[in-house]
């Protein structure tokens, strides 16, 4: 039999369970529904050109960490193209801005040179996947199969099967009143799912800054920053002699100062980087971005019942909150995994 597919959200984990279905089932019809323009989720990068001045820098997920056999044999043996590795260790700060070393320090990172998001980009250009940009899904439901519409009043459908990778309050909004209960349920559970609220800023600076550590976490989760990176530790990010820092406020923070002003927020946070680096030159960025992530970083992971009576249905979800493990190799692991249930379901039959 053919397969029809839909896949709501582009992120990751949908990417990876794209990948695994796509060949293990070569003739199923897939069609992902992205809302941005762009693919992978909150695994994000952006690009800046200034005259012929380039730089990348990602202000979601930091980078790929090589903590799962199966995701990384993946990536390194067949999604190398641009991989690179991140330089440098990873040190700690307390809430009085001490640093110190000691946080994963030979563990391998990977990222691309081009930015993390070419992951996704490799995952679905592998596959036969058609990939709608800029299509916001509004409505589940059942009718003789699966079918959505988007915003605009678009449909879609019939799938014989919805894979969904949003956030989990996203996914809940969707699974309401899809006239199938176990599906129901599901929505109800990842309404369940608390998450982590992050604001990013990106500080660009005109010098380079001398430190023996790719970044700076907070150990004690009590500083308003949560994390600094250094995009200048991934090859092909920033060009030499600059420095360009990536500063995630922490999560209390960051729901606090959400709506504020981003100048203010910005200067705020490059003051605390200045503080935590005793660098004062720090507070003074040349350029600057930022990003809010409502949605980050998940608590918890969902109910795995209502995970498994909704799959039973054919609505089937994959991410970071599924896993319980809010990191990228996760996402990318569960989406792997989830790939194999799909394809299993159509392989066996009714």
């Amino acid at each position: 039999m053919t397969a029809r597919l839909g896949v709501i959200g582009a992120g990751a984990g949908a990417a990876a369970a794209t990948y695994i279905i796509d060949h293990a089932l070569p003739n199923a019809e897939i069609t992902v529904f992205e809302k941005s323009r762009g693919v992978c989720g909150r695994a994000a990068a952006r690009r800046r050109e200034t005259g012929t001045t380039a730089y990348v820098y990602e202000y979601g997920a930091n980078y790929l960490k090589d903590a799962d056999d199966r995701v990384s044999s993946l990536i390194v043996g067949k999604f190398n193209d641009r991989l690179v590795e991140v330089e440098g260790p990873i040190w700690t700060f307390d809430t009085d801005g001490t640093v110190s070393e000691g946080r994963d320090g030979d563990a391998r990172r990977w990222t691309y040179a081009d930015g993390i998001t070419r992951l996704a980009k490799h995952l679905f250009g592998a596959t036969g996947a058609t990939v709608e940009r800029e299509t916001r899904i509004a409505d589940v439901y059942h009718d003789i199969g699966w079918r959505i519409t988007d915003t605009e009043g678009g449909a879609y459908g019939p799938f014989d099967a919805l894979l969904l990778n949003p956030p989990a309050p996203q996914t809940a909004d969707l699974l309401t009143d899809t006239d199938v209960r176990a599906v129901d349920r599901l929505g109800e559970a990842a309404a369940a799912v608390e998450y982590r609220t992050v604001w990013t800023a990106v500080l660009g600076y005109d010098f380079e800054i001398d430190a023996p550590y790719y970044a700076l976490v907070n150990a004690d989760k009590e500083h308003e920053v949560g994390w600094i990176g250094r995009e200048e530790c991934k090859p092909g990010h920033v060009p030499n002699g600059e420095t360009v820092l990536v500063v995630q406020a922490s999560p209390d923070w960051s729901t606090e100062r959400y709506d504020d002003p981003p100048a203010h927020n910005i200067a705020d946070l490059a003051r605390h980087t200045a503080e935590i680096r005793g660098d004062q030159r720090l507070a003074d960025p040349d350029w600057a971005d930022h990003q809010g992530w409502r949605y980050a970083l998940p608590d918890e992971d969902v109910q795995d019942e209502a995970v498994r009576a909704a799959a039973r249905d054919g609505v089937y979800v994959t991410g970071d909150w599924v896993a319980g493990e809010a990191r990228l190799h996760a996402a990318v692991r569960n989406g792997l995994k989830t790939g194999d249930t799909v394809a299993d379901s159509f392989q066996e039959g009714p």
